[in-house]
């Protein structure tokens, strides 16, 4: 059954977990939505909300196949789960086209750039993490950005003032 953008557009969507720190660290270059491989206790502890992105990536654990893992994402273990509950740390397998795992191969070989989870959320039926190529911020960069969000602010306030 082939799945139409229009039809894929009008899935509801729930996030789970979001990587608030990411666009505060890093350049956001480029996004992409990835499925993802799960356990089906890990499936219903992100229905429950305990889900931590934080320090985690993605990255391709061989140098021979394009087989891309998310790292260091944390999923806890499922409250009423039996002894074949999950891992928490364990890599997950991204799910993606070969082509786009050759693109972002190459984004990762150019010097400072890597790849982490912006997001994890439910599409419909299905579990999607929003992937994004990314470059870290310098200290001066980080205070740019502060310093404009600051001055919108300003002036967004005054603008309700009148």
């Amino acid at each position: 059954m082939i799945i139409t953008p229009e039809q894929r557009s009008k899935r509801v969507q729930k996030i789970v977990a979001q990587n608030r720190k990411a666009r505060h660290e890093y350049n956001v270059i480029s996004t992409l939505e990835v499925g993802i491989e799960l356990r089906g206790t890990e499936v219903k502890s992100l229905r429950a909300g305990k889900c931590n992105l934080s320090d985690s990536y993605a990255d391709f654990p061989s140098k021979l196949n394009n087989e891309l893992y998310l790292m260091h994402c944390h999923i806890s273990p499922y409250d009423f789960g039996n002894r074949e509950n999950h891992e928490p740390m364990r890599p997950k397998k991204l799910l993606l086209k070969s082509n786009e795992a050759i693109k972002l191969r190459a984004a990762i070989q150019e010097k400072g750039m890597t790849v982490i989870p912006l997001s994890i959320y439910f599409s419909g039926p299905y579990i999607k993490v929003g992937l994004a190529v990314v470059k870290g911020k310098k200290l001066h960069d980080k205070r740019a950005d502060i310093k404009e969000r600051d001055i919108n602010r300003e002036l967004r306030r005054r603008g309700n003032d009148d």
